[in-house]
């Protein structure tokens, strides 16, 4: 080696931050190792690389039962220089590896719960594969949107779960199926979150069907529910869009609990809500033709009112709770109490929050007019509030 090459790791500890000595010393150990595979080497030797002028020395050691050096020679074998020069290659090309790992597992640490922009390199049924531009992410299937085909090439957002430090490399796990993943794509489109101005306070999902989130505003002249729809649905459209046409409601959260699971069953007209705090349970009482539109396709409906309101839910019809019959569309209280069952499960984790107190809000999807409030909203709260 010469000068040149010491200038030329002047300038690799310039532009990829890798420490002169750190690659020197590593040279050093390889060069060590090196030593003792040629003819004729001793058991245990030592480098010396002059930072000046790049020259390199051998030194052979005899060493004492503790380990002691008691004889040393310099044995530089005659070819050594075009061994140093294969060696440094090789452990510059690892240092800089090693460099680039750590430089991105520093842009990633502490970044959990971050959206980041990526294209789709690979995609199957175990595994997406997500280009970040300085680093890969990887999306296990359990993180999918269900139903959602990725296409190479394409771009998607994604949420950050896990940055791993691992032997190949920093491995950077996300989600678009995660419920804080709706969390991040709303504070894209609304100032409003960001500022402070209002917050989502609770998110239930149904990754790739359907999203309720329940917003709050901390100042009286903003509407919470109208600043995350926004023009004419402007915002939400956008995070729909991301989520490839998942629906999304918003309802307000107040403090009246019974107001806001009946606003959480949007978009169906709820006329009475019967509390009982002690087992966390609700009877919902409907108009008879609102019952399907209440519990939903496969009690979707009713299964996120009760995620978002942390109350198990028993829909009936009014017919039902006066001891009639079956309405004309064909429901009936073997229907309701199916989806009170499916309404009572936990889900798959997919409460952000679980709300201490709520209230009445309107449904705020791509195809749903906000600030429709329930109708007979005076019924609905006829009993007191929780702890009043």
């Amino acid at each position: 080696m010469n000068e040149s090459f010491m200038e030329e790791l002047d300038l690799l500890e310039r532009e990829k931050g890798v420490p002169k000595e750190t690659i020197l010393d590593a040279l050093a150990n390889a060069l060590v190792s090196a030593y003792k595979r040629s003819p004729g080497a001793a058991e245990e030797a030592r480098v010396t690389i002059d930072q000046d002028t790049g020259e390199i020395r051998v030194y052979g050691q005899e060493l004492d039962e503790d380990g002691n050096v008691v004889r040393e020679w310099e044995d530089t074998p005659d070819d050594f220089g075009r061994i140093g020069a294969q060696t440094a290659k090789q452990v510059i090309l690892q240092r800089l590896r090693d460099a680039k790992r750590a430089q991105v597992f520093d842009s990633y640490e502490g970044r959990e719960g971050d959206l980041v922009t990526g294209i789709v390199q690979q995609s199957d049924h175990r595994v997406v594969i997500l280009d970040l531009g300085n680093a890969e992410a990887v999306m296990p299937a359990g993180e999918r949107i269900a139903y959602e085909r990725l296409e190479r090439g394409a771009r998607v957002k994604a949420l950050i779960l896990e940055v791993r430090s691992e032997a190949k490399g920093p491995q950077i796990v996300v989600s678009r199926s995660h419920p804080d993943f709706i969390r991040r794509l709303f504070e894209l489109e609304v100032p409003e979150l960001v500022e402070g101005t209002i917050e989502i306070k609770a998110i239930a999902r149904d990754a790739g069907h359907r999203t309720k989130i329940a917003v709050r505003s901390n100042d009286s002249n903003v509407d919470p529910v109208g600043a995350c729809v926004g023009s004419r649905g402007s915002r939400v459209r956008q995070v729909v869009n991301e989520l490839r046409g998942e629906k999304v409601d918003i309802v307000e959260w107040r403090d009246d609990i019974r107001q806001f699971i009946a606003e959480a069953l949007s978009p169906a007209k709820v006329r009475q809500v019967i509390l009982d705090d002690d087992t966390m349970e609700a009877v919902v009482i409907v108009p008879d033709h609102q019952l399907s539109l209440a519990i939903g396709k496969e009690g979707q409906n009713a299964r996120l009112a009760a995620r978002l309101s942390g109350y198990r839910i028993d829909i009936r019809s009014e017919t039902e709770q006066a001891g009639g019959t079956p309405d004309e569309d064909g429901s009936s209280a073997e229907v309701s109490a199916a989806a009170a069952e499916m309404t009572g499960e936990a889900g798959d984790g997919a409460v952000a929050a679980v709300p201490e107190k709520a209230g009445t809000g309107a449904p705020a999807s791509d195809s749903e007019q906000p600030g429709e409030a329930p109708e007979d909203a005076e019924a609905a709260a006829e009993e007191p509030a929780p702890g009043a």
